[in-house]
Formats: C-alpha cells, structure tokens, sequence
C-alpha cells in the first residue's frame, strides 16, 4: 500500500514537471495567457455587438488577435538579458524613425504619425512606448537604488524627447502614455515622495503656458470635460451620448445585441474609443465590473511577475509594463465616464484597431519572458 502511494505520488511528480518544462519550453505564462484569452475574447463579444453584428469586423479583429498573439509568442522567446543588451539600439532605433515620421511620415486620421512601407505602415510611436521604460530600465539597473535627483535629471530628456516628437504628429494622448510608461520606471526605482511633489506643482504652474501649445481640438476636449452641455451637439456630443448608454444599462443591463445607443448610431466611435459605454449598455454595472476583473486579474499576475523577477532591469521593465496596461484602461474608462477628458486612447484589447493591440501583446511576451527565464535559472 506504501510502495503503491509513494509510486503514485512520483508519477504526479513527473507529470507536473513534464507540464511544466513544457510550458518554460514555449515562453508562455500560462495564467496570463488564460487571462488575456478570457479579456479578449469578452472584447470580442462586445465587438459584434457594436459593429452592428458583421461578420467582417469580428474576422478582421480575429486576425488582428491572431497576429497579436503571435508577436507575443515571439517576444516571450527573447531573454530579458538580450533586451538588456538591446535596450540602448532599440531606443535609438525608434527615435530615428520617430525623426523621419516628421518630415516623410504618412499622413492620415488628422495626423502624421506612419513611415508606410509599401507592403505595411509602422508607427514608431507605439515602438518608443516599450523603448522609453525598456532603457531607463537599462540605466538604472547599473545605479545604486533608491534614484537620486541626479539620476531623474538623466531620464528626463530620455522620456520627453520622443514625447514631444509624438505629441507634434500630432498624438497627445499616446504622448502622455509614453510619459507615464517613463514616469512609472521612476517611480518603481524609488522616486521620493519630495520630488514626486516638486514635479507635480511644476506642472501645475506650466498648466497656464500649455494651455496656448494645444491644438484648438484639444482644447475643446478640455472645455467640454468641464462642461459638456455648453456644446452638446459638438464637442459634447461624444461624452453626453456615451453617459446615456452607460446610465440606461441599469444593473444587469439591456442584453447582448440589444443596445440601442450604438445599433441606432447615437454613441460615436462605439467600436473603438467608446466600446466602454456599450459594455456598460448591454451588460449593465455587472457585466462593466465583471469586465473590469478581468482587466485587473492581468494586472495583478503581472504585479506578481513584477515581485517575482530575478533582477533590477527585469523587475523595473515588468513594474512599467504593468502600470502602463492599468493606466491605459482607467484613462479610457474614466474618459467614457467622464471622469477624464477625452484624449482617445483605445480600450485595450477591446477596442477595433491593430496597432495598439500589437504593442500591448508584445508587452504582456516581455512579461512571460522575464517570468519563464527566470524559473529556467532558479531552478
């Protein structure tokens, strides 16, 4: 009876670690991979819903998730030792082409921010929001932690050159993202609180003197968050259509492809910055907070990673990665809302849209990357 349990108990012990080389084999992460399945696959629930059910969105978004998943496959095989050494080229890389997008960029939603290359088009600004955190990381990893203010000086043109080149596309809102992912480095590598508070009354006192470099849509966007019935067929039309979704949701919500502030063309931009408020339409607050778990349940495995990583560039790269992803969906969140201006940034993984979805996907393959590798040394 004792041989027989000791033999089963081995058989369960070769099993578990058969599983588990095989899933180090491939780089992947499994509950990550399980979570960011479960998300996009309700992105893709809401999707049909407020396309007004076609097929073609669905299939289009299904290749997009395809390619997006296979770019995280890729980066998952690649060492957080060879981004380390490949940090300072890739930054440089990007800020070139972020150079040349300026004067020979294509142009196109209003803006100049692709290098089309024939067969496809690039926009180097979704490249630098994984280049900025990738070579602060790099720098900080050869100082002494906590960062002292000799070291935020250093970084400061690292993460605001290629900002003010992305905000001159123009592309404020993937600009602010750019600086976040940046000012998260920072804070992860032990900011202190003295200068968090000095950094932030300076950007109050420059609030007046920016308000005369936005653009005249911008500034509107800032108008109507204080008050979008000064223009509500105009500038407040978005936000007041996007409130009364959300609001005529109630608790448990209309029922899937039952809205009618997206089936009717009420909600501008339902299937990318707007995908919130249709969730919130046809699933009502539960379905809004089921969503929301979702989202965090990703946070929180990457916080987990984050805590778990082998070293400083690992955890500092892991910890940005991570609080970029949360920043995003609470800034698109809290704009549909109108909590926050509207600065069109897409829902992340949810809204219509290919470029954005690759970047984000090849952030979550650095993760497992720094995750897999790291169990391949410790063990």
């Amino acid at each position: 009876m004792l041989y027989e349990h000791r033999k089963s108990r081995l058989n369960t012990t070769v099993h578990d670690s058969a599983h588990r080389s095989f899933w180090q084999l491939i780089h992947i992460d499994g509950p990550l991979l399980a979570f960011l399945i479960l998300l996009c696959g309700a992105g893709l629930l809401v999707l049909f819903s407020a396309s007004n059910q076609k097929v073609h969105s669905i299939e289009y978004q299904g290749m997009r998730l395809v390619l997006a998943f296979a770019v995280m496959l890729l980066f998952a095989q690649i060492s957080p030792f060879a981004l380390q050494r490949w940090a300072p080229l890739i930054y440089a890389v990007g800020l070139i082409m972020l150079t040349i997008v300026l004067v020979f960029g294509h142009i196109g939603k209003g803006g100049q921010r692709w290098i089309n290359l024939g067969l496809m088009r690039i926009q180097p600004s979704e490249i630098m929001k994984l280049a900025v955190p990738m070579l602060l990381a790099w720098y900080y990893h050869k100082v002494d932690l906590p960062i002292r203010f000799k070291s935020v000086l250093i970084a400061l043109p690292i993460i605001l050159v290629p900002a003010i080149l992305i905000a001159k596309q123009p592309d404020l809102s993937t600009a602010i993202l750019l600086m976040t992912a940046g000012a998260s480095v920072l804070f992860l590598a032990g900011l202190s609180w003295q200068i968090i508070a000095s950094c932030l009354a300076l950007l109050t006192a420059c609030v007046p003197f920016a308000w005369y470099l936005l653009y005249d849509y911008q500034r509107q966007r800032v108008l109507t968050f204080f008050d979008p019935e000064r223009d509500p067929l105009g500038a407040g039309y978005h936000i007041i259509q996007s409130k009364i979704a959300i609001g005529s949701g109630g608790i448990f919500g209309k029922g899937w492809l039952n809205g009618t502030q997206s089936n009717l063309h009420f909600l501008p931009e339902h299937t990318t910055d707007f995908i919130f408020a249709v969730c919130g339409e046809e699933f009502g607050f539960v379905g809004t907070l089921i969503l929301i778990m979702l989202y965090m349940l990703v946070v929180f495995r990457g916080f987990y990673i984050t805590m778990n990583a082998q070293d400083t560039f690992s955890r500092l790269l892991a910890g940005s990665i991570t609080l970029t992803f949360f920043i995003s969906f609470f800034i698109n969140m809290g704009m549909v809302t109108g909590l926050l201006p509207v600065m069109g940034i897409p829902l992340p993984l949810v809204s219509y849209g290919g470029s954005s979805m690759v970047t984000v996907m090849a952030s979550f393959g650095i993760l497992m990357s720094i995750q897999t590798h790291r169990k391949l040394v410790t063990t």
